[in-house]
């Protein structure tokens, strides 16, 4: 029963913000990297952002980094996004993910993880 579930998600202009979340549930989450990707029409899916449940350690793609914020409230077992300085380009489905068993550098990779929400819209206009 692990369920993951985003939301947040919506219209936005370019260099406005949004905050997406993502609530966790069904399994413990202390030893896993969480994650946020996203998928663009016609393109794969890509990185954005993992961070560390117990930890807290981070990391970003370069093309988010200094605009987006990944953070996670470990007590309410949801983790959030806070997307800044928006660009059209940022526009896509985004999507969290808990990764069981990663490393901090195939946390980078979508085959890694183990469990994805149904994702969230994030539709930026110019």
């Amino acid at each position: 029963q692990v369920q993951l579930v985003e939301n947040g998600g919506g219209l936005v202009q370019a260099g406005g913000s949004r905050r997406l979340s993502c609530s966790a549930s069904g399994r413990t989450f202390s030893g896993d990297v969480m994650g946020w990707f996203r998928q663009a029409p016609g393109k794969e899916r890509e990185f954005v952002a993992y961070i560390t449940w117990s930890a807290g350690g981070t990391w970003y793609a370069d093309d988010v980094k200094g605009r987006f914020t990944i953070s996670r409230d470990n007590a309410k077992n949801t983790m959030y996004l806070q997307v800044n300085n928006l660009k059209p380009e940022d526009t896509a489905v985004y999507y969290c993910a808990a990764c069981q068993s990663c490393t901090l550098f195939t946390a980078r990779s979508q085959h890694a993880y183990d469990y994805w929400g149904q994702g969230t819209q994030v539709t930026v206009s110019s």
